[in-house]
């Protein structure tokens, strides 16, 4: 009897349905039957059709039943490969793939195009013939949409995915009020660009011309974002169509925009602003379903995707908001250029936080603005990927490929995004193929490197006009109806040109106002203000208490235990270091009610295994977080180990200390260099970004800096660059001595009613130096000094005055108490920027009898702060410099050669016939 005679009595339509789960999920079926399905396809794969294979599997299965299962892999090959075989480009023809999804292929034939098979279910059709099967496939893979997602490992995200595609064949089905609505949105798009073109000739715009489709896209979102509970949208892009967006989505008045364009001077004096197309934007939009929605658009530089990063730390604050019940309710959607997320390695970070406790923002939408240039390259030689969104399917996000001039597809796959973010809370790509009308921007000759493509687009209708003629030969509109709302769109327009021109200087409105309600912009003379930050000793007393007492039920290793419980040892002793500074900081902030979010590369133990903010309990490691306890109504406190990433994370936190001017956010870098992998950040964003953009942010960077023989790479926080990028008002710059003086610091950063970015060069040797220590009293009385005078020495003896900054004192200091030298008085400069000049110069004035006045450093001449105190303090010109030579590299390699030159530097300090020069 045939073994497999029992294929022909059952339904060859449940066979179908078990072959396609064996497809998707092969773990999902019962053993017996994935084992048949596997020897059934080593067969056809190994043999083909006619072969003999192992235990005649293929040859005995009946062939019907055979066909049937070839049919399932045609659908398989559909669903796998089917993008690659789309109507998604406007103006190219599109590269050639094999092997194709021809019919031949899958062991099928023509003479099978009329048979009727059971695989149609699988699809959601029911029994139908093969040519109508595969005309179902070609309408849901192949035609203005292209979907990747077979790659995706949780079976009920793919099956809701094709349920979704397998509704209207994957075809938009809008009424005709809705179709005016985006052809409205269309007309605006396109409108807006060519009135810009005509009043402004030859000006840099970055337009959207060519993926016009963007704006009905983008309105659309947000539209049913808000029917699904969306309270808050927060949307970062580069350049290209900017203008548009802000004006046709996020209603900025286009007065402003053509006052932007005018050049005119701006109102404040101490702000120097930015490029029209780089300005943020925020807004409350009430949709047509009156729902309210708070809408933001990130301000941002000419360095593409750093925006990215940026929006989704501001998405995460606004998420972690107590108001926010679910986070779904924040949503971030990110615009990329093809080119930038291609070519651009923080796309790659932000992607990989997607998932990770500290930086997940519930699915972002990411929507590729793709003209298939990157400035004048070809995407040939843009990148090695088939497609410029791969990257996405490192979190095996869906992606879906449209065609910017398919109005109604767009729309459809904007809305297929956004269901499928509020279903899973994940990622989705959304790749909106078009072109770029004119050049990178529109002064550029883009026949120059591309004269074949633009004979092309010279000819091809923008996605408006083809989108009218549609909705004219499907009778929802007559011929003069794109010609009247045009004009009615250009006349408003006009209005707003006449009025903005009535007006001489141009005001920028400050990004996401609400948020920074009663915070002040202030200059230079307020930064140097004294602010308590004094806590009384009862409370500090209490902090102690909480983070030196361990659960009594759990147990740890018998280290942490005792590095715990000594932090009251430390209290009652009175003798507390840097750890305890930085705990009882962030507990005395969070019983006052603020929130503390710190992150970064092995912050919750600390590199140098000093902070031990995470516990963990040694046979189950939990977590135990004694900061969470303070109080009862104390603020929120967390914190996270990072990727291993700089740039991204950075750029997130700066994001989140934007969104969040109550919360403390701390990144603290590995090591202070590493720091440079986020320099785009620093330069474009932390030294800059108020003065750009109006937006205060008080992101703290702790940067461990101190020469202990270590290496080039593990010396230095390269203090010499921020110092180099302070001006007037900008930021804080620190290197703390004691502390007790980080603790004020740190409580500073928030009690103050302005936020600036802070810097802080953090000690590595000093973190349990026995003379790195402060009392009870140093935290309970006073304020963070910025200058800290020699109190050990007497006035009329000292002949030499040495300013010095951070862990070098202590160098000093053990040197100067060696050689039993009482004439030298040691000067802490504590805070580097804004420099305290005024207190420098009073300490002067009361060494009357010192006629050696020296600046000294550990890092070479042309690194550290001595350049940056020669541009702050006259004065300092006629002083000795105790310095490293000049180098290139940081710190020498060779530990004997490293002490050597900083017994050197030491020496010298002491002796100036000892010239090191």
């Amino acid at each position: 009897m045939d073994k497999y005679s029992f294929l022909n009595a059952a339904h060859t339509a449940y066979f179908a349905d078990l072959y396609d789960q064996y497809l998707k999920n092969p773990d999902s079926l019962e053993p017996s039957w994935r084992a048949f399905f596997q020897g059934y396809d080593f067969g056809t794969e190994n043999y083909g059709m006619e072969g003999e294979i192992v235990e005649g599997v293929s040859t005995q299965i009946p062939e019907q039943l055979q066909k049937e299962f070839q049919v399932v892999k045609l659908i398989d090959g559909y669903r796998s490969r089917g993008h690659l075989f789309t109507k998604t480009n406007p103006v190219r023809a599109r590269r050639k793939y094999a092997p194709t999804l021809e019919i031949e292929n899958f062991g099928l034939e023509q003479k099978d195009l009329q048979t009727v098979f059971s695989a149609g279910e699988v699809i959601g059709i029911g029994p139908n013939t093969l040519q109508v099967i595969i005309d179902h496939l070609e309408s849901i893979y192949c035609d203005s949409i292209g979907v990747e997602y077979m790659y995706i490992r949780k079976p009920e995200e793919i099956e809701w995915i094709q349920k979704k595609l397998n509704v209207n064949d994957n075809h938009a089905n809008f009424t005709a009020d809705e179709k005016k609505y985006i052809l409205k949105k269309l007309n605006q798009a396109v409108a807006f660009e060519s009135f810009l073109h005509t009043k402004y000739v030859g000006q840099k715009r970055f337009s959207l011309e060519g993926n016009e489709s963007l704006i009905p896209a983008v309105d659309a979102i947000i539209e049913k974002a808000a029917d699904e509970g969306v309270k808050e949208f927060v949307m970062g892009m580069a350049h290209r169509g900017r203008l548009s967006t802000l004006t046709n989505i996020f209603g900025k008045s286009a007065k402003d925009i053509f006052s932007e364009f005018d050049g005119k001077d701006y109102q404040e004096e101490l702000f120097d602003g930015d490029v029209k197309y780089h300005l943020g934007w925020t807004s409350n939009r009430e949709t047509y379903n009156n729902k309210k929605i708070n809408i933001s658009i990130a301000p941002n530089p000419s360095h593409l995707e750093t925006v990215g990063a940026v929006v989704q730390g501001i998405a995460r604050a606004k998420q972690d908001k107590e108001e926010i019940e679910d986070a779904s309710q924040v949503l971030p959607i990110v615009v990329h250029g093809d080119a930038a997320i291609a070519g651009q390695g923080l796309v790659y970070e932000v992607v990989q936080m997607a998932k990770l406790d500290g930086y997940k923002t519930n699915g972002t939408i990411h929507i590729v603005v793709n003209n298939q240039i990157g400035f004048t390259t070809n995407y040939l030689d843009g990148r090695s990927s088939t497609y410029c969104t791969d990257v996405g399917k490192v979190t095996l996000s869906p992606v879906m490929h449209v065609n910017a001039d398919d109005a109604e597809a767009v729309v459809h796959a904007a809305l297929f995004a956004l269901h499928f973010r509020m279903r899973f809370k994940r990622d989705v790509f959304i790749d909106l193929l078009g072109y770029r009308k004119y050049g990178h921007n529109e002064g550029d000759e883009p026949k120059f490197t591309q004269p074949l493509l633009y004979k092309a687009i010279a000819k091809h209708r923008n996605p408006r006009d083809i989108y009218a003629q549609r909705l004219i030969d499907e009778d929802v509109i007559d011929e003069g109806y794109v010609k009247y709302i045009e004009a009615k769109y250009k006349e408003q327009l006009e209005e707003k040109l006449v009025d903005s021109r009535k007006e001489d200087k141009t005001e920028i409105t400050a990004f996401m106002q609400e948020e920074w309600k009663g915070f002040t912009r202030v200059r230079e003379n307020t930064m140097m203000e004294t602010i308590d930050t004094a806590v009384p000793k009862t409370v500090l007393s209490d902090i102690t208490n909480v983070i030196s007492n361990l659960p009594s039920d759990k147990k740890f290793i018998r280290k942490i235990q005792r590095l715990v419980e000594s932090r009251q040892t430390m209290f009652n002793e009175d003798r507390l270091d840097w750890a305890m500074a930085e705990h009882l900081a962030y507990g005395s902030l969070l019983n006052e009610g603020f929130n503390v979010r710190i992150s970064g590369q092995d912050v919750e133990r600390g590199t140098f295994s000093h902070r031990h903010a995470v516990v963990k309990v040694e046979d189950s490691e939990e977590e135990i977080i004694l900061l969470k306890n303070v109080s009862e109504n104390q603020g929120q406190f967390n914190i996270f180990n990072s990727l291993l990433s700089e740039y991204g994370v950075v750029g997130f936190d700066y994001g989140y200390a934007m969104a969040s001017p109550n919360t403390l956010t701390i990144w603290e870098a590995q090591f202070g260099d590493f720091s440079n992998g986020a320099q785009i950040m620093i330069d474009q964003y932390i030294s800059s970004g108020e003065d750009k953009w109006k937006t205060q942010n008080g992101l703290v960077m702790l940067l461990p800096h101190g020469y202990e023989g270590q290496g080039a790479e593990h010396s230095s926080g390269r203090m010499e660059r921020y110092l180099q990028l302070c001006a007037r008002d900008n930021m804080f710059v620190a290197d703390c001595t004691t502390p007790a003086n980080m603790f004020h610091l740190l409580r500073r950063q928030m009690k103050a009613n302005y936020r600036k970015p802070l810097i802080v060069f953090t000690p590595k040797s000093l973190l349990r130096h026995p003379k790195a220590v402060s009392t009870v009293e140093d935290f309970s009385n006073g304020s963070f000094q910025m200058l800290i005078d020699d109190d050990s020495v007497k006035v009329n003896d000292v002949k030499s005055v040495v300013f010095v900054t951070g862990k070098f004192y202590y160098d000093l200091l053990e040197e100067r108490d060696n050689l039993k030298r009482k004439d030298v008085a040691l000067v802490r400069v504590e805070q580097l920027f804004p420099l305290p000049a005024e207190a420098m110069r009073m300490v002067i004035k009361k060494y009357k009898n010192a006629d050696d006045m020296v600046w000294a450093q550990e890092e070479p001449r042309n690194m550290g702060a001595y350049s940056h105190i020669l541009m702050h303090f006259d004065e300092a010109k006629q002083f000795r410099v105790a310095s490293r030579r000049a180098y290139s590299a940081p710190a020498a390699g060779s530990s004997v050669r490293s002490k050597l030159r900083h017994q050197e530097v030491i020496n010298f300090v002491f002796d100036k016939s000892k010239n090191n020069q």
